[in-house]
């Protein structure tokens, strides 16, 4: 049997597997991308609300890595690695992101940034290793409660960069759906 999407096209096998969040921002697409390009940038808004973030290493190039910690708000630390595996810039970024350079649970990411007039929509869609990992992710971890608060923090922080109100913002998770 062949599962369809409300637009009648047959889903995609690995919709199991994934996590799709978007949000549109009131800044233009280059600044957003920037926002994203220079870790003096992703400090200051990166992770959910009430996380901060530590950078052990930052390489933004094909091949180069990310290595953190974010900081819960609880006192918790996770050891976070991504490797950049693709940069188009303004357009996109695909990553895979784990707890190490190895690390065999690691999910790919792939964000696009549309430009929107003088706003942005950026697409996280996010593809774990299999349905069990996506969904301890979701029970366990808050992925997508997590990556609106992220991309809410994005909004907020590229605004403050263009001086503009964030207008008329908003988060349209997928993917919470089992």
């Amino acid at each position: 049997m062949t599962t369809t999407s409300s637009g009648g096209e047959a889903a995609h096998p690995t919709a199991d597997r994934e996590i799709v969040i978007s949000r549109m921002i009131g800044a233009p697409r280059e600044l957003v991308f920037e926002a994203f390009t220079r870790v003096r940038h992703l400090s200051r808004w990166w992770g959910p609300e009430g996380f901060t973030t530590t950078t052990r290493a930052f390489e933004f190039r094909v091949g180069g890595v990310w290595d953190f910690v974010m900081h819960g708000p609880d006192g918790t630390d996770y050891q976070e690695w991504i490797t950049w595996r693709e940069i188009v810039p303004p357009e996109r970024i695909a990553l895979l992101h784990g707890e190490s350079r190895d690390d065999p649970n690691a999910f790919e990411s792939v964000l696009t940034f549309e430009r929107a007039d003088e706003r942005t929509r950026i697409v996280m869609r996010t593809l774990f290793p299999s349905k069990e990992l996506r969904d301890e992710a979701v029970e366990k971890y808050h992925a997508i409660e997590g990556g609106e608060q992220t991309l809410r923090n994005l909004a907020a922080y590229v605004a403050d960069l263009a001086g503009s109100d964030t207008g008329q913002d908003e988060t349209t998770p997928k993917g919470a759906e089992r």
